[in-house]
């Protein structure tokens, strides 16, 4: 009997020593940045839009498309607002958004979807969130315009590269 308390002191003593600091091979986790709810609005809705999560298929290189679409994201963002927010920034927001914060992500997809629904009726007081899907209506049709002037120059293009064909000839 006499021996166990010994043998147990003397473990119990080199458990409260610790000859080696112990390492943790896990990353320190980062708060996403704090990004307005205009921002995320716009930032879900091109995550939405261009597949970012590979819902609709599988692709022969997703990290390529996934670091394309962010990169859109990023330059979206910087056009709109003018912030400059980091890829990792953006992935952290994201990916809090759909795992940590479910209601606030439900909130942001649900004012894109009402985005061609009349927001403020007649004989209504006009509030904060009125005036959030105002916003969002603008930047969806903002970047809507922007997509059909790039649509318009790349055909620009390609009827002078076939109207200088046509003139070789």
């Amino acid at each position: 009997m006499v021996e166990k308390e010994q043998v147990h002191a003397e473990e119990s003593s080199r458990n409260d020593e610790s000859p080696e600091p112990r390492t943790s091979r896990s990353r320190r986790r980062f708060n996403a940045s704090n990004i307005s709810f205009i921002e995320m609005m716009e930032m879900v809705d091109i995550l939405k839009r261009a597949d970012y999560d590979g819902k609709h298929g599988p692709y022969l290189n997703p990290n390529v498309g996934k670091a394309k679409i962010m990169t859109k994201v990023m330059k979206s963002l910087h056009r709109n607002f003018g912030v400059r927010r980091s890829k990792d920034q953006l992935r952290k927001r994201w990916s809090d958004l759909k795992l940590r914060e479910q209601d606030q992500y439900r909130r942001i997809y649900r004012v894109i979807q009402k985005s061609d629904v009349d927001v403020v009726e007649e004989d209504s007081h006009f509030t904060s969130a009125n005036a959030h899907v105002l916003i969002g209506q603008i930047m969806v049709c903002n970047r809507d315009l922007q997509k059909i002037k790039e649509d318009i120059n790349d055909i620009e293009k390609i009827l002078k590269n076939i109207i200088d064909v046509l003139g070789q000839i």
